[in-house]
């Protein structure tokens, strides 16, 4: 039987990367019940960090929610590794909390996310479709545009 979140990947064009190491004193999941935690995920690709800077000042609208995208793609990456590689154990996405680094007088912070949201939805369908926030912050970690965190309701 094929996998249809695999497929529908596949057919975006999207190649989940191995899931990054914690850069601190933190695990990168946590399962409790039936409910997995990721935690924040940077706009991370090729290794490396593709978006930094404040939106709103160093970075667009546009690249911002391209960083929100990349976060969100590093999320099911995360999940992937925490699921033993079977992302069709998601169920549904409870919720995701977006950060974005923001300059004074930015307030566009929910459009930036859409990059994140849509990616999501488009990805798993109505499992997809989730509660969210979207925060602006004076900085994130290592200079990044956006860090998106998870929680992600699993089936056994």
């Amino acid at each position: 039987m094929s996998n249809p979140i695999e497929t529908r990947l596949n057919e975006l064009g999207i190649t989940l990367p191995e899931a990054a190491a914690p850069a601190a004193n933190y695990v990168p999941y946590v399962i409790s019940g039936n409910l997995l935690y990721i935690s924040g995920q940077l706009p991370s690709e090729n290794g490396k960090l593709a978006v930094t800077g404040l939106v709103g000042k160093d970075v667009d609208v546009a690249a911002g929610q391209r960083a929100a995208e990349l976060c969100a793609i590093n999320i099911l990456a995360q999940a992937k590794a925490a699921l033993g590689g079977d992302l069709t154990k998601i169920a549904r996405v409870v919720k995701l909390t977006s950060f974005v680094a923001s300059a004074p007088g930015f307030y566009e912070q929910h459009i930036v996310t859409n990059g994140a949201s849509n990616l999501v939805a488009n990805v798993l369908g109505d499992a997809g479709k989730h509660a969210r926030a979207a925060v602006g912050m004076a900085a994130l970690p290592f200079n990044a545009a956006v860090e998106v965190e998870a929680i992600i309701e699993i089936s056994a």
